[in-house]
């Protein structure tokens, strides 16, 4: 009879063992690597707009190149923060892109006071564009003072149009 019951419980072992054979356990080991792909495509292109190479054109908020001031200002109006932040964007993820940024004035005033204005109104979009994430060493700043007006009447609203910042790429 022992021998009977030495078999019997072999046989539950072998049984038991068995079925638990295809169960895992919290000591078997687990495989984290990822499958492999065996696709052989291309990565698709970010979607970032910023990526396209011709992004100057076809990003609305890079197209706006031109900042206005109030009058005797050189403080960037807050209307243009977002626009600025734009291109302070595409400067950050363009090492290679160049900006010189043009400052001008309306006619009033001296020659000499036009031309510190202008260069002091391209000096505040160009720190502008360093706090939102642009590098200050990717522009210049050009004074053209009074010297090239967009406007040629002698209204305020003409003068306004002359007290600006223009944005010119140089390089992309």
């Amino acid at each position: 009879m022992n021998i009977a019951i030495r078999s019997l419980l072999v046989s539950a072992i072998v049984l038991s063992l068995a079925a638990c054979a295809g169960k895992k356990t919290m000591s078997d080991p687990v495989d984290t690597t990822p499958p492999r792909s065996t696709d052989t495509r291309p990565a698709t292109p970010s979607s970032d707009p910023f990526a396209d190479p011709d992004a100057l054109s076809k990003v609305p908020c890079l197209q706006n190149r031109v900042v206005y001031f109030d009058l005797d200002a050189s403080d960037v109006r807050g209307e243009f923060s977002e626009t600025l932040a734009c291109h302070a964007k595409y400067l950050s993820m363009r090492a290679s892109a160049r900006l010189t940024l043009e400052g001008h004035a309306d006619e009033r005033g001296t020659r000499e006071y036009n031309l510190g204005l202008g260069e002091r109104r391209g000096n505040a979009v160009r720190d502008m564009l360093s706090t939102s994430g642009g590098s200050s060493n990717q522009s210049s700043t050009t004074s053209y003072g009074e010297e090239r007006p967009t406007c040629q009447e002698s209204s305020e609203d003409c003068w306004s149009k002359n007290r600006r910042v223009e944005l010119v790429y140089t390089a992309k």
